[in-house]
C-alpha cells in the first residue's frame, strides 16, 4: 500500500489506534469519522493485512518494571550486511529495538534495557562479537512517545 492510498479516514483510524489501541472500539472511531463502524472495522483489516499496521503492543515502563537502565548503543555495521543482522541482534537478551539508520557512519541503532551495568555489558560484548563496531553509548533518563500529528488532521 503506497502513502497515496491512506486517505484521512485512514489517518483518523491510525491516529486513534496509536493513541489507545487498547481502549478505542471501532464504534468509537466511526463517531470521530463521520463514517460506520463497519467501515471502520473494514479499514482496520485492510491496513493490517496491507502491512500498515503491523500489530498491537503494550508500550512498557520499563523503569517501572524493574528495569531502570535504557541504553542506546550507535553501532556501525558493513552496509552489505547491517539489514540481515538486525533479527539476530534482537535475539541478544536485553534487546529491545533495532532501528536500521541510512545516513552518517553508525548505521545501527540498538536499545537494549537492564537492571544494571552488568546486564547490559553482555549486549555490547556480543554485539563486538557479531563483528559489528561501537561508536557511541547514551544512557537515557526517559522515553514518552505520542501519536503522530498528521493522521490526526481535520
Amino acid at each position: 500500500m503506497a502513502g497515496e492510498d491512506i486517505d484521512e479516514v485512514d489517518q483518523a483510524i491510525l491516529h486513534a489506534l496509536q493513541a489507545d489501541a487498547r481502549n478505542v472500539s471501532s464504534g468509537d472511531i466511526a463517531a470521530r469519522t463521520g463514517v460506520s463502524d463497519s467501515t471502520v472495522r473494514k479499514r482496520i483489516q485492510r491496513l493490517e493485512a496491507d502491512g500498515v499496521i503491523k500489530g498491537y503492543s503494550a508500550d512498557v515502563d520499563y523503569q517501572k518494571s524493574g528495569y531502570p537502565l535504557r541504553m542506546l548503543l550507535f553501532c556501525t555495521a558493513s552496509i552489505p550486511e547491517r539489514g540481515d543482522m538486525i533479527a539476530d541482534i534482537l535475539e541478544i537478551d536485553g534487546v529491545v529495538s533495532v532501528q536500521e539508520l541510512v545516513t552518517g557512519e553508525q548505521n545501527l541503532l540498538v536499545t537494549a534495557v537492564g537492571e544494571s551495568d552488568s546486564e547490559i555489558t553482555p549486549v555490547a560484548q556480543e554485539l563486538l562479537e557479531m563483528g559489528l563496531t561501537i561508536a557511541d553509548e547514551v544512557l537515557v533518563r526517559s522515553h514518552e512517545t505520542t501519536p503522530f500529528g498528521e493522521f490526526a488532521r481535520d
